[in-house]
């Protein structure tokens, strides 16, 4: 019978380890950039610079905007 540190060494494991790692940095990334999105508004740059800037799409910039001014 396996035992967790059996399964834990496996192929199958470390590469959804892996993954979900990789995963959970990409989501902090994205985070990140929304934060910053109504400092670059009161800034003065405009919703396209900012998406073009952060690598975002003009949409996400928009949501971020409108989240930020409802809080």
């Amino acid at each position: 019978m396996l035992g967790l540190g059996d399964i834990r060494q496996s192929l199958v494991y470390q590469e959804a380890l892996e993954e979900g790692k990789l995963e959970g940095k990409l989501e902090g990334k994205l985070e990140g950039k929304l934060e910053t999105v109504p400092l670059m508004l009161k800034l003065g740059a405009t919703v396209e610079q900012i998406a073009k800037d952060l690598g975002l799409n003009v949409e996400d910039v928009r949501k971020a905007a409108q989240e930020n001014s409802t809080n």
